[in-house]
């Protein structure tokens, strides 16, 4: 007997999905598929049209992010022998698609999107605005802030306009020297942004900061703590998350849960606890219903997020549920995009 179910081909669930044991399914606002309704079928789920909604039209995100990357660089390569940033285009033009672009709805596409194809200098401080944007009001700053968050995001890295481009693009590793030069690019960043028209003060500050670290160990001035502003903790964290996740001309992108593991590991050191801890609980809602490999070799699907141990889910492995929050010689080892 055919499903019911099958009738929701293509819906959009309204709500997270359990079944009568309380056993998470799906997640709202996931767009049913073939398998979808398989599972569905199988946990004795009837679904109804309150239960369901028209997919959402899919932002064109790639697109936003690679024209609004041709428009920032362009605009650097101006900066670059003016030595004058455009604020107002910057507020008017490069802002309103940042924020439009953080209201995706998968962040796990988005995320994909943000990695960089060969434009890493530029698509960085893109990414960088986003994820920051995403972070602020996750971590609640306000509708009036956040504008500015997004601003001072994407300037973070404009003094690096003043790096000589052999060091700035240099495909292996940097000299004592010139890392020491390439270091430089915060301050330079903050005394461009100072004597800029229409900026803020707490621009100029990100650009300075968003390298400093919790512990003291960061640049330019080693900086503990309270003493780093929260845009640039904010900052902080979305700059080491893309620059991670990324392919450089001196190594390979790290995988995205490798990367959350890295993060976590420095979440009550370099960076700032609660922002890190906030960031890595989203990344990990985001890849529930994903299919991962686990390191025993076994293939199974994120059912659900436990918020104390976000980087240790529970995973339904072939109608079996493992939680690697107590199964600690099991890990991920690879997380897979939605097909």
């Amino acid at each position: 007997m055919e499903s019911q179910n099958k009738a929701f081909l293509g819906m959009s669930l309204r709500r997270d999905l359990f079944n009568q044991n309380g056993v998470f399914i799906a997640p709202a606002r996931t767009v049913l598929l073939e398998d979808h309704i398989e599972l569905i079928d199988r946990h004795g789920i009837h679904l109804d049209s309150f239960d369901v909604q028209p997919a959402e039209k899919k932002l064109a995100v790639q697109d936003h992010i690679d024209s609004t990357t041709a428009c920032i660089q362009d605009m650097f390569k101006d900066i670059r022998y003016s030595k004058t940033i455009p604020m107002q285009a910057i507020r008017e033009e490069i802002v309103p698609v940042i924020q439009q672009t953080a209201e995706h709805t998968d962040f796990y596409e988005l995320f994909a999107t943000l990695q960089t194809k060969d434009d890493y200098t530029y698509r960085h401080n893109i990414a960088v605005g986003v994820l920051s944007t995403l972070l602020g009001r996750w971590v609640g700053v306000s509708e009036s802030d956040l504008p500015n968050l997004t601003l001072a995001a994407t300037l973070h890295d404009i003094g690096k306009v003043n790096i000589p481009e052999d060091v700035l693009l240099k495909p292996g590793k940097l000299t004592d020297e010139e890392f020491e030069l390439m270091k430089r690019h915060t301050i330079l960043g903050y005394q461009m942004i100072k004597k800029t028209a229409g900026a803020d003060h707490l621009h100029a500050l990100v650009a300075l900061q968003h390298h400093e670290r919790q512990d003291g160990s960061g640049y330019p001035f080693g900086l503990h703590g309270e003493q780093i502003v929260p845009f640039s903790r904010i900052v902080a964290v979305a700059d080491v998350f893309h620059a991670i996740t990324s392919d450089r001309p001196y190594r390979k992108a790290f995988p995205m849960y490798e990367t959350l593991q890295q993060m976590n590991q420095h979440a009550f050191g370099q960076l700032d606890p609660h922002i890190c801890t906030m960031f890595i609980n989203k990344m990990m809602q985001a890849m529930l219903s994903h299919e991962v490999l686990l390191t025993n070799g076994q293939k199974g699907t994120i059912v659900f997020i436990n918020p104390h141990a976000p980087l240790h889910p529970l995973v339904n492995v072939e109608d079996q549920f493992i939680d690697l929050n107590t199964s600690p010689s099991l890990q991920i080892v690879q997380v897979s995009p939605k097909q």
